[in-house]
């Protein structure tokens, strides 16, 4: 085994983001302790950290095209797109 990963582990690693609840916005991540222990578990953070360091195509298009509305203020459409997914009745710009 390359990694040196138990089967249990292996099993862990690809479980990860699998079942997701669709209404939160968390990623799982996997601990290792020297193969004795090991455990996946989920972080969640606020709206602003999860705009701010997203990997989504979509929701990264989303955030430059209303920083680009904004004069490129790409903190500022963070704090607008973050409160508009709080309060969907909100407008973005």
């Amino acid at each position: 085994n390359l990694l040196g990963l138990t089967d249990k582990e292996r099993s862990q690693i690809l479980s990860i983001n699998m079942a997701n609840h669709p209404g939160r916005k968390y990623k799982e991540v996997f601990f290792s302790l020297g193969g004795t222990q090991s455990a996946v578990y989920a972080t969640e953070v606020s709206l602003e950290e999860y705009y701010t360091f997203t990997t989504e195509e979509s929701e990264k298009m989303e955030l430059f095209a209303l920083a680009e509305k904004l004069g490129g203020n790409l903190e500022l459409a963070i704090k607008r797109l973050a409160e508009s997914k709080r309060n969907p009745q909100s407008s973005t710009t």
